[in-house]
């Protein structure tokens, strides 16, 4: 029986552990200098003004929401195939939830039908959207910010699937996931399957200072110590609470991870995408069973998704299990879940993201998989097809 292949596997280096333990040597375990130190290395890496570190990704959707003051008369858009955390985000703040369908190709929320969402509503009905960059396939967000300027709408760029990844705008420029320049706040997830990790860990990047400022607050109980702030000052031990926040911080331990794992970020995308594209070419002689994902020069490839058809997802998963390799459903449309069928003000068909559902699978992607770990997962694609023809 061949090693077991997971579908994501993180990608740890001596030099992580050697960074990791200087922390653990050192004064300070958390709230000392890594974290921004962590902060400003990610906000020049995808190109942000500014960069926040908290707790994990689903911390900082939570806080993007609270920053845009989201409440129970808040309306949004989002998509139903994503990980539930971007939509719970706005339940967090008592908001309301709606569905735009994906596009068939691209598995992105589909521009027309957020459009056809908006208008099918009184104006002003909406306040924001919510668009996810899913399986690393970025957003072209230069459209959608026009949409949301028509509409008076935020946007939260959910990119947890694409740090270094990017679209081209209508003036040849490479656009990064996670900028600024479109979206009012991107978030970003650091768990063991993502690009870059730190265990749990998560950030938010912003153009907006005003933003930025509510989140250093919101990510530390409310709770500020600076002078120019303060409705008092009783001396250097004095605080004030000026907000209801939270303690989604992370730890010096693990911003230490994320600073040397962020050294090799682009090492890791340019690996994930060689996996991409020889999948491409290798599993292109099958597609009277698959349909590939697009191939995309700025795509971040966190999964590599492919669609099965003829009904055999369910036997193709069975099978790569039977051989040790696991692949995974990513994901679960969100109004088929049993809390959203409760809670949605409205139920409608989604017609494309319920076929993709139907048909998706994530197969093994991640740069520290090997060449002939990788040849075995095409092997045994093709094994499986060959007794169907």
């Amino acid at each position: 029986m061949h090693r077991p292949v997971p579908y994501g596997k993180q990608w740890i280096t001596e030099e992580d552990i050697r960074a990791v333990n200087e922390v653990l040597l050192s004064d300070f375990l958390t709230q000392g200098p890594k974290i921004r130190e962590f902060e400003e290395a990610f906000a020049h890496y995808v190109g942000a003004q500014y960069a926040v570190a908290v707790s994990n990704g689903t911390a900082a959707l939570h806080l993007a929401a609270l920053a845009l003051r989201i409440d129970e008369k808040t309306n949004v858009i989002t998509t139903p195939i994503t990980f539930a955390a971007s939509a719970n985000c706005v339940w967090f703040c008592g908001g309301n939830v709606f569905f735009a369908d994906i596009h068939p190709q691209t598995f992105l929320i589909d521009l027309n039908k957020v459009r056809e969402l908006i208008e099918s509503k009184p104006k002003g009905f909406f306040k924001g959207l919510i668009v996810v960059d899913f399986s690393g396939m970025p957003v072209n967000l230069e459209e959608f910010r026009k949409l949301a300027d028509e509409n008076n709408l935020w946007i939260i760029e959910d990119a947890c699937h694409a740090p270094g990844g990017y679209f081209v705008d209508s003036d040849g420029k490479k656009q990064f996931c996670g900028n600024g320049n479109f979206a009012d706040l991107a978030v970003f997830s650091f768990h063991p399957v993502k690009h870059i990790t730190t265990g749990e860990g998560g950030m938010i990047t912003t153009n907006r200072k005003d933003l930025y400022e509510k989140l250093l607050l919101l990510r530390t109980h409310g709770i500020t110590k600076d002078p120019s702030v303060m409705a008092e000052n009783h001396g250097g031990w004095y605080y004030e609470m000026h907000t209801l926040g939270y303690n989604y911080r992370l730890t010096d331990i693990q911003a230490a991870l994320g600073i040397s794992q962020l050294k090799r970020a682009d090492e890791g995308l340019e690996k994930r995408r060689r996996i991409a594209l020889k999948y491409n070419q290798e599993l292109n002689p099958l597609s009277d069973y698959l349909t590939l994902p697009l191939w995309f020069e700025g795509h971040a490839y966190h999964l590599y998704v492919i669609r099965v058809k003829n009904n055999l997802r369910p036997k193709l998963y069975n099978y790569l299990k039977e051989k040790n390799i696991f692949s995974q459903v990513h994901y679960i449309p969100l109004h088929f879940m049993p809390y959203y069928k409760k809670t949605l003000k409205e139920l409608y068909p989604l017609p494309e993201s319920e076929k993709y559902y139907r048909e998706c699978l994530s197969i093994p992607i991640f740069p520290s998989l090997s060449e002939e770990d990788q040849d075995y997962v095409i092997d045994t694609i093709k094994s499986f097809f060959s007794s169907k023809c």
